[in-house]
């Protein structure tokens, strides 16, 4: 198996209920060891009971259907079916016919169109040509409209964005609590813009960036607990994250997901349930959806 670069593969057997999903996962999951693979089962929009198996790496399939043979028998390993998810262009799709867009209070916008802006908005400027998200795509306007409904609730979060491409989640942030927040992503490119975005909208002093994978790196520890957490992302990732970011929230703190189809909601909401994040509120956005989800107290 040979997936293209910044990809996420996803093996995925059918099961006959509930309980033999749980069996076979809990079953897979003794087997498997490391963090750069998730296993998973939950019940999908049609109610067909799933177990699902997130790599960030491509495993040999022939040893992947014997581990699922060990576990289920050899008819399940002949089931299983594998698949690669690739990242799409999103800011080359973004930036075709870029115009404001308005996400609550919340007015996302490049330069050119700095002269049509009402100064009781929160403005924030994002030049996208090198990182995701500019608040023109579902995912990260819908994690922007769960912000500003979050801040009419309390003054103040301490936040924290993981996978910030362009940054525009921390930037709001900073600009609505007037606090600092710490914004991390692999991608070094993705880390360079933000920070540019951040001076460009005057609230680089308020955000630490951080270039790093998943939630390990010092910086991030220190900052924890967060009343906030951000993680718009794809499901894959988001799987493996689960227990890391359920570490890192505070009680009573909330949890954003976002990057997910609507046929993927239910499974990382039974995937963040099982650490004691429950859902509050689900967005439907332009064909994605949203998370927000709560520790309780």
């Amino acid at each position: 198996m040979n997936p293209p670069a910044d990809s996420t593969t996803v093996a995925r057997l059918i099961c006959a209920d509930k309980a033999s999903a749980r069996r076979i996962a809990d079953l897979i999951d003794e087997m498997i060891d490391g963090d750069d693979v998730a296993c998973t089962a939950f019940e999908a929009d049609d109610g067909i009971w799933q177990v699902a198996l997130h790599f960030a790496q491509a495993p040999a399939e022939a040893d992947l259907r014997a581990l699922v043979e060990s576990a289920a028998g050899p008819d399940a390993a002949k089931a299983l079916t594998i698949e690669t998810v690739e990242t799409r262009d999103w800011v080359a799709e973004s930036l075709a016919g870029l115009t404001p867009v308005r996400a609550g209070r919340f007015v996302v916008h490049g330069s050119h169109d700095r002269g049509r802006l009402k100064d009781n908005d929160l403005n924030i400027e994002i030049e996208a040509a090198l990182a995701f998200g500019t608040g023109h795509h579902g995912t990260t306007r819908g994690c922007l409209m769960a912000l500003d409904a979050l801040a009419k609730k309390k003054r103040r979060f301490h936040v924290l964005d993981i996978g910030t491409g362009s940054g525009v989640l921390a930037i709001a942030a900073a600009k609505i609590f007037h606090t600092r927040a710490v914004a991390t992503d692999i991608d070094r490119v993705a880390v360079n813009a933000a920070r540019d975005n951040a001076r460009l909208n005057r609230v680089g002093p308020l955000l630490s960036l951080v270039h790093a994978p998943g939630t390990r790196d010092p910086r991030i520890l220190r900052g924890a607990p967060y009343d906030l957490i951000f993680a718009n992302i794809l499901l894959g990732p988001l799987t493996r994250l689960a227990v890391p970011i359920s570490r890192l929230v505070a009680p009573g703190g909330r949890v954003v997901l976002s990057g997910l189809l609507p046929s993927h909601a239910n499974a990382a909401r039974s995937i963040y349930a099982a650490q004691g994040l429950h859902l509050e509120r689900r967005r439907d956005l332009e064909g994605w959806t949203t998370l927000i989800l709560r520790r309780g107290r």
